[in-house]
This record gives C-alpha cells, structure tokens and sequence, in this order.
C-alpha cells in the first residue's frame, strides 16, 4: 500500500487517532490503519497501548519538532503514518500543530477528557467553559474559573489543581478533580480550594471548577438553569441584557453609583473578557465590576462600606455573576489580593491610585468630579510609566415638563482617564 491516493494522487492523510480517556477500547478503524503503518508517532504511555507492527518505526512524543520532521517525511516518501493521542485529538491536541505544519491529516476521534470528567461526575456540560492551563501562561484559566459558574481546565505540571486551587481561595467554588481517566488509578475527588492547594496531584489530571450556590441569596436569574450553567450555552457571551444598564437596575443608595453613560466608557476602556482580572475599587452599587463580570471577566469588588457592600452582593446576584467582595478601607484592602489586568478606580484618593499603579496592571481607568485632581491623577499614573488619554463626560437626559413638553437635563460631568502601560 502506498501513501498516494490512486486516483487524486494527492499523499494520504496521517492518520491522528485518538484513545479513548474514558477507558474504552481503541476505535475498530485504529487496527485496519496500524496494520499498514510504516510509522507509528505517539506519548510512550499510547505506544505501549496497542499492537504497534512489528516493521513499523516508531517515535515517542518529546519535544514536537522532531516528530513533526519525521511525519513530513513519511508523506513526502508515501508511508503511511499514524499518530497516537489523547481523548480528542482536535480538541486542544494535537491537531492544530499538525496543521500548522501542512500536514494533510484524517483524525479519528475518541471521547476526550473534557467529557469523560464531566460523565464520571454525572454532570451536565453543554454551558460549560472549557480552558487550558497546558504550555501557557495559567492566569487566564484562572480567571475564567473565578469568573464562571462552570469550567473545566485541561492542567499541566505546575499549572494543576494546586496551583489553581491556591487562585481560587476567597471565591466560592468547590472543585472536582479527576486523576488517570480511563485506566486503573482513576480517581476522582471533590475538594475546596483550600484542599486543592494542600496535596500533590498525579499527571494529567482534569480540573472542574462549580460555583457554589449561597443558600441565603436570592434565586439566580431566570436565564441561568440550575447547576448555574447559562441556559443560552454561552458562558461567557455578550450578555443577553446588554451592558451600560440604567442605574434603575441597580441598587444604590444616595446616588452613589457611575452613570450609564460614564460607565459604558469605562467599561469600554477597562477592557473585560474571559480570562482577566478587573479590580473594582471603591465599588459603590457594584456596578462597573458587575458589568465587566457579564463580559466574561473575573472580578474583585473593594468596598470600605459593609452596608454598601451587601448592595454589591445584592446587584450581583440580581445580575447571576460572581464578584468576590473585599471589605476594607483603600489602599490597605489591596495588599495581598491577586493580581489584575485592568483597575477602576471610582473612589479613593492619591494614595489609592498610587498603591494601584504600584502593581503595574495593564490599564488603569478613574473618574474624577474635582478638576482640582485630574493633573495630579495624571502626573502619577505619567510618572508610573503609563499613557494617557482623558476626556470629560457631559450628558443630558431627556426629561418630560408639565403639558406633555421634554426638555434636557444636564447630569454631573465627570473626568475620565485611562492609563495604559506601553
């Protein structure tokens, strides 16, 4: 048998199968194709697995490149090849860095990790996030479990159940943990964060993150389904409601909450999306965490007020998304906090904004009412190292007079800024 197809002649695909990580046997069309194998490409855990030919070569996976100049060869010279993986192989496997390197493949996929977790602990997954902590820098997946109800994160050494566990202290989230699937050690534990932190995890292991209901809060949302799964099957979407709400949908006392208007820039300028932390400090109602929390991002509420802190919770939960709240006073209540990508800043005053530049996240966004400290605002955040753009917000809203006449009224106009780091 040759690697050209007879009648396109174009080369034969390599063949990607996968193995089955809920513990099923291999699929029927692995034997036809490793019958006829002239390389086989594999971890040495999957060559070991199946009855590799006695004539076939033979590469177990170490570092890619090798394995990737040894498959081109193989099409080039017309012998067949198969390649060994895990679970799914397209998803996050390794077929995307087969394409990348041109190679024309056939995949044939088992169930993956991902779905075997999930069966093994009898839940639902169809709203889940699925993330991975695997070759790449951990925060964004720990992001997105302090950010969404479900998520599963695919690990890697040093990048595990430990490790995000230790990230996931102060949210409330229980973890489920699931250890060599599919084989004889499987195991599967559900932990708090704090035990997660504690023990030593086997490789490879899959991580499921469920947030954890407070029974004296009130029902979520109607369109989160139980089990805190959205019921669009978007965890992390637009939300469906929109954004830059009314402060009507807030609770706040006193007006102490930023205007639509105003806070459909700072949103815009803080950036949020799954996989960032945004630190909203001096939080008032909630609302601009809130709605970065509805754009996917994790968020950490700072609030000096309890009474506006239980505001917070409040309009959180109205909203169905997590904001973890810090009670205490500015710049104080920021020690020790995880680090974030992006800082609102909407109350506090010079001390605050300097604890905050302190450590360096990306962008940096306050509103100011006194002119008096826009040019020190500016000065700090120029002297931190960072860009930055400022415009004033004046907005007037239509309201009605007495025989049916409208006429504008002005709201309070607001200094914005934004400090960006090059």
């Amino acid at each position: 048998m040759t690697g050209v197809d007879p009648v396109t002649r174009v080369p034969s695909p390599v063949t990607v199968v996968g193995l089955d990580a809920a513990g099923a046997p291999p699929h029927p069309a692995l034997a036809p194709v490793l019958a006829t194998a002239g390389l086989v490409v594999g971890a040495a855990r999957h060559l070991a697995a199946v009855p590799v030919p006695a004539g076939a070569d033979t590469v177990a996976l170490g570092p890619l490149a090798s394995a990737l100049h040894r498959l081109a060869e193989a099409v080039a010279a017309g012998v067949p090849a198969v390649v060994l993986a895990s679970g799914d192989p397209g998803f996050f496997g390794i077929v995307r860095r087969l394409r990348a390197a041109g190679l024309p493949l056939r995949v044939v996929p088992a169930v993956s990790s991902v779905a075997a977790a999930f069966a093994r602990a009898g839940l639902p997954w169809d709203g889940a996030a699925v993330v991975t902590a695997h070759g790449r820098d951990p925060r964004p997946a720990l992001n997105a479990c302090r950010a969404l109800p479900l998520v599963a994160v695919l690990t890697a050494p040093g990048a595990g159940a430990a490790e995000l566990g230790a990230g996931l202290i102060g949210w409330p989230r229980r973890l489920l943990v699931a250890e060599h699937l599919g084989t004889d050690a499987e195991r599967i534990r559900e932990v708090t964060p704090e035990q997660a932190a504690a023990e030593t995890w086997s490789d490879p292991h899959v991580l499921l993150s469920l947030a954890t209901p407070d029974p004296a809060e009130p029902a979520p949302a109607p369109w989160v389904a139980p089990g805190g799964m959205r019921s669009d099957n978007q965890p992390a979407a637009a939300p469906a409601g929109g954004w830059a709400l009314p402060e009507t949908r807030y609770a706040h006392r006193d007006s102490m909450i930023t205007k639509s208007e105003v806070r459909a820039l700072v949103v815009a300028r803080l950036r949020p999306r799954l996989g960032r932390l945004v630190w909203d400090v001096g939080a008032g109602s909630g609302s601009v965490g809130i709605e970065c929390a509805l754009l996917g991002a994790a968020v950490l509420a700072v609030e000096q007020d309890p009474g506006a802190g239980a505001t917070i919770q409040a309009n959180a939960t109205a909203h169905a998304v997590t904001v973890r709240l810090v009670t205490g006073r500015a710049p104080q209540a920021l020690v020790g906090l995880p680090e974030p990508d992006a800082v609102f800043v909407g109350g506090g005053g010079a001390d605050v904004l300097a604890a905050v530049v302190a450590r360096q996240p990306e962008r940096v966004v306050l509103t100011l009412a006194a002119l008096d400290r826009v040019a020190p605002a500016v000065g700090l955040l120029r002297t931190a190292g960072y860009t930055v753009e400022g415009s004033q917000l004046s907005a007037a809203r239509l309201a009605d007079l007495p025989g049916g006449s409208i006429r504008l009224a002005a709201t309070n106009p607001v200094v914005v800024l934004t400090g960006e780091r090059p």
